[in-house]
């Protein structure tokens, strides 16, 4: 956690990330589940048995820079993360997280989902 503190305080926002490199297939994934508006895969640091993300293609840098026009996108990110999470097995439960900004631990300044379960999850979270 520490580790994801520290690339939380030091990321920033503008630029290519990752998703976008992921998203123009320059960097090779398996996705679980990908349509016209978003892709889902497995994290690559898994904080639960299962852990993905479901990313939209459009690149909205955090969640609070989202803009009204916006709001069908981010509903189908949600819908999309239920239905991939029925389709992987997460039939007791899951837990959808969004981090924005430094205070929220967001590295990767491109919004996306994590979808966690696969274990009782602890509360809070923070």
């Amino acid at each position: 956690m520490a580790d994801e503190v520290a690339k939380a305080q030091t990321a920033s926002a503008g630029g290519d990330t990752i998703f976008g490199k992921i998203l123009r297939k320059e960097i090779p994934c398996n996705y679980i589940y990908e349509d016209d508006k978003c892709v889902a895969f497995h994290d690559i640091n898994p904080q639960a048995p299962t852990h993905f993300l479901v990313i939209p293609r459009k690149p909205i840098a955090q969640l609070s820079l989202a803009e009204e026009s916006d709001e069908q996108l981010l509903g189908h990110l949600m819908i999309v993360a239920r239905k991939v999470a029925k389709d992987v097995g997460l039939s007791q439960g899951f837990r959808l997280v969004i981090n924005d900004g430094a205070d929220g631990c967001q590295s990767v300044y491109h919004l996306h989902l994590h979808v966690l379960g696969g274990r009782q999850l602890g509360w809070p979270p923070g």
